[in-house]
């Protein structure tokens, strides 16, 4: 696997490399920056993207490309970043102090020093990257037999970049970081773009001969380059620029939102989902969608959301952890967390479906309609202006509007069980525990804190009492 030759200087002979194909990989994630820029007490790499820490974006490429072998270099935040990582097969290390990315590579020699086949290096801030390019960095790698393969992109506006040297036939010499960069360096438009795909052993005794000796007074990963130039550098480049953009503060967090998120609706509108405005539907990754179904402007889908086919989705509606079956309808701003919504069931318009709900087939849940922790059956309708916490609600059941299950004492909460086919007239408290029997009639305005026994007709309500003559003597002192 290596050979002596020289380099063609003076007094230096370096160990060359004769790369052999490998299938195996394993991974290093660069991600304990403090990230001060983002001006955040929360661990820059576990900012949110489409639902997701950002950490998450590399290590699931990582997953996807086979890594046998995932290491996450931490720093700032390590407890944090280990709990948002907590059932992955990952070995952290700690990079202590951080003086650098060459000096955070080296605490991933431990884990990998006896590694067999590839080592990919991603940086945890870098979210964007496609799958299928670094397939093609893997493969190119692997193809040219070189101990080091740098990730390139070619930049309008390279400012911020490391340039990628070459001499006149195109061989890779170095890289140069911008504040070490000369005027004429700067022009170059060919970037590194921090990814790399790497021979553990070779490139872990080649970092031993990296200083520190540059404007930062860091120990630069980009340093391996010239290190390794003799024995060939390969390159390989990115499909476009967004792909290795850093997120150094939340404007360009903003920006990989943006870029992640049309990537989402893209590939749901292809997979034959209608979104009315694009722009303005929020995806996260982690979320489901039928064909033939059909999102308004202004739709947030959150978390583990599942929409089945042929739904509606009307402008501003919230959905998050939810399961809506086939043909369901949520007409315009109505909020569902954590509930299932089953198929031909019609939601909102205003409605809050609260966690722990379970809206049953073709079932109706109307305007300024609140469900907490409640189930509904098939068919039952509570159209409007109703509350109904820790309620069970049997099938065919009509609620009328200003319906409240007072289900909370004060000190616990309580059930209400309203079996099949009960009618329950409008502005009616139900005071929990309580159940209304099946095909029982409850009497608008009554107030009930007893059980209704099936079939009967329940009325819970004052008597009203007409007094002559006082409305006569309001009006009058209205006049004075």
């Amino acid at each position: 696997m290596r050979r002596r030759r020289s380099t063609g200087l003076p007094g230096r002979e370096v160990v060359a490399f004769e790369g052999r194909s490998m299938g195996r990989l394993a991974a290093v994630i660069l991600a304990a920056g403090k990230g001060t820029r983002m001006k955040s007490s929360i661990p820059k790499v576990l900012h949110p993207l489409a639902g997701r820490p950002m950490i998450h974006y590399p290590v699931e490429l990582a997953r996807r490309l086979g890594a046998e072998r995932i290491v996450v270099v931490a720093g700032h935040g390590r407890d944090r970043l280990q709990e948002a990582l907590r059932g992955e097969e990952i070995t952290f290390v700690t990079q202590e102090p951080q003086l650098g990315t060459a000096h955070a590579l080296g605490f991933a020699k431990g884990p990998l020093e006896d590694f067999e086949g590839q080592m990919l290096i991603l940086c945890g801030d870098v979210p964007l990257l496609e799958l299928e390019t670094l397939r093609g960095l893997l493969a190119h790698h692997r193809r040219k037999r070189v101990p080091l393969t740098i990730l390139v992109g070619i930049l309008d506006n390279p400012t911020g970049y490391g340039r990628v040297i070459r001499d006149p036939r195109g061989h890779v010499l170095r890289v140069v970081e911008e504040r070490d960069a000369t005027r004429a360096q700067r022009r170059i438009r060919e970037v590194n773009a921090g990814t790399y795909c790497a021979e553990p052993r070779f490139v872990f005794r080649a970092m031993e001969r990296i200083g520190r000796d540059n404007a930062q007074g860091e120990f630069y990963l980009t340093d391996l380059v010239e290190i390794l130039a003799p024995e060939g550098v390969a390159t390989y480049r990115a499909g476009s620029p967004e792909e290795f953009m850093g997120i150094n503060d939340r404007i360009d967090l903003a920006k990989a939102e943006e870029i992640l998120q049309w990537r989402l609706r893209t590939r749901w509108m292809r997979d034959g989902v209608t979104l009315r405005d694009p722009g303005s539907v929020y995806l996260d990754l982690d979320v489901e969608i039928g064909r033939d179904t059909w999102l308004g402007p202004q739709v947030l889908l959150r978390g583990r959301t599942i929409i089945g086919a042929c739904c509606e989705i009307g402008a501003g509606c919230i959905i998050e952890e939810s399961v809506l079956e086939d043909g369901v309808v949520v007409r315009p701003c109505c909020v569902i967390s954590g509930s299932r919504v089953a198929s031909g069931a019609t939601i909102g318009p205003f409605a809050h479906i609260r966690p722990g709900s379970d809206i049953g087939p073709e079932a109706r849940v109307g305007n300024f309609v609140e469900v907490k922790k409640s189930t509904i059956g098939r068919g039952s309708k509570a159209s409007h202006l109703t509350y109904l916490g820790d309620t069970e609600v049997g099938r065919g059941v009509n609620i009328g509007a200003g319906t409240i299950t007072c289900n909370y004492d004060g000190f616990a909460k309580h059930r209400t069980v309203i079996e099949d086919e009960v009618f329950v007239g409008s502005d009616t408290q139900l005071v929990a525990p309580v159940r209304i029997g099946k095909g029982a009639l409850v009497g608008a305005g009554s107030v009930i804190t007893e059980d209704v026994p099936p079939e009967a007709l329940a009325v819970a309500r004052a008597r009203q009492v007409n007094i002559p003559g006082k409305g006569r003597l309001r009006s009058r002192r209205r006049k004075k």
